[in-house]
């Protein structure tokens, strides 16, 4: 496996696994996002690329596409391909206890777990920061948050809770949405954070505020 996250790896976000062979200049994985794909699990089946996955069938209560039915079964069966080396599961799905079965196979196959959360609101105060991705960090291997920063305040805090989390060893994905928060993408890797995301085309992007895959990388092999 690849995918061990125990430094920093960037993923292209993607819907279309034939975009791998332009990623792979630049990317360490894949995104693949099933919840935008018309017929993910069949694409996994055909997937021949170099590049390993992350699968992520994103929920539409946390700004994806995919609706709750059979969505985190999609997840589990997609955990078993060769080439899925990670899977994402939103942190309330598994607090709740939905994703279960994702995480049991998960553990079967030896693929790594990120526990995400997104506030496309705003951004809770530093302690809260701490304290959500602390609680990730108890169900996965990998606590990804990402918040929407609406002042250079809220990304000063994002960045320090990363450092933090980091420095007490968790391993944690962290980011701050749109065109405040923008700068994170590149900068919090130097704090700690563990994965990057990109779209290989910028008129995909799956989050606001992303850079392209190529001036993502750039940006953070600067600041290396």
């Amino acid at each position: 496996m690849t995918l061990a996250f125990d430094s920093f790896s960037l993923a292209a976000s993607t819907a279309d696994l034939d975009d791998e062979p332009e990623a792979r200049a630049h990317a360490d994985c894949l995104e693949f996002r099933m919840d935008l794909a018309d017929e993910p699990l069949p694409a996994l089946e055909r997937y021949d690329g170099v590049l390993p996955i992350l699968a992520t069938n994103r929920a539409m209560w946390e700004g994806g596409e995919a609706t709750d039915a059979g969505r985190l079964e999609a997840l589990a069966e997609a955990a078993r391909f060769d080439a899925v080396e990670a899977v994402d599961v939103e942190l309330e799905a598994i607090l709740e206890g939905d994703a279960d079965g994702v995480l049991e196979v998960a553990d079967e196959v030896g693929v790594v777990v990120v526990a995400s959360s997104h506030d496309f609101e705003g951004a809770p105060p530093r302690p809260e920061l701490v304290r959500t991705l602390t609680e990730a960090g108890k169900y996965a291997d990998v606590a990804k948050l990402a918040v929407t920063a609406q002042t250079t305040a809220d990304t000063l805090a994002l960045l320090s809770a990363t450092e933090q989390l980091t420095a007490h060893g968790d391993r944690v994905a962290t980011m701050a949405m749109g065109e405040v928060g923008r700068h994170t993408r590149a900068v919090a890797p130097v704090y700690g954070s563990k994965i990057g995301y990109a779209p290989v085309d910028p008129a995909n992007a799956t989050a606001p505020g992303q850079y392209d895959l190529e001036t993502l990388a750039e940006l953070v092999t600067n600041l290396e």
